[in-house]
């Protein structure tokens, strides 16, 4: 599978590591009243999608860049690759 880094271009995925759900980067407020509820479900319970899914992986051969990868979990198409860091600012999140 080829992952297309938004920095470095095409490739290979044995240079990346997946961390799982993108929504990780959604991180609970501590300071909530629910926030017992809510970090328990942030940390322990998962959708295991067949389809489309946004996931977390590592660049733990290259630049050591977090990507949020779009991918088809059934045909393993990635329709879109795009820098943690930036999916981050733009929900409003410092990184």
């Amino acid at each position: 599978m080829i992952i297309d880094h938004p920095l470095l271009g095409p490739r290979d995925s044995s240079e990346f590591v997946y961390l799982g759900d993108a929504r990780m980067l959604d991180r609970p407020d501590p300071d909530a009243p629910d926030a017992a509820r809510a970090f328990y479900e942030y940390g322990y319970l998962r959708d295991n999608p067949a389809g489309p899914h946004r996931e977390l992986w590592f660049h733990e051969g290259g630049d050591r860049s977090w990507l949020v990868v779009t991918r088809d979990t059934v045909t393993h198409e990635i329709t879109r690759v795009e820098m943690a860091r930036d999916v981050a600012r733009a929900k409003g999140r410092s990184t």
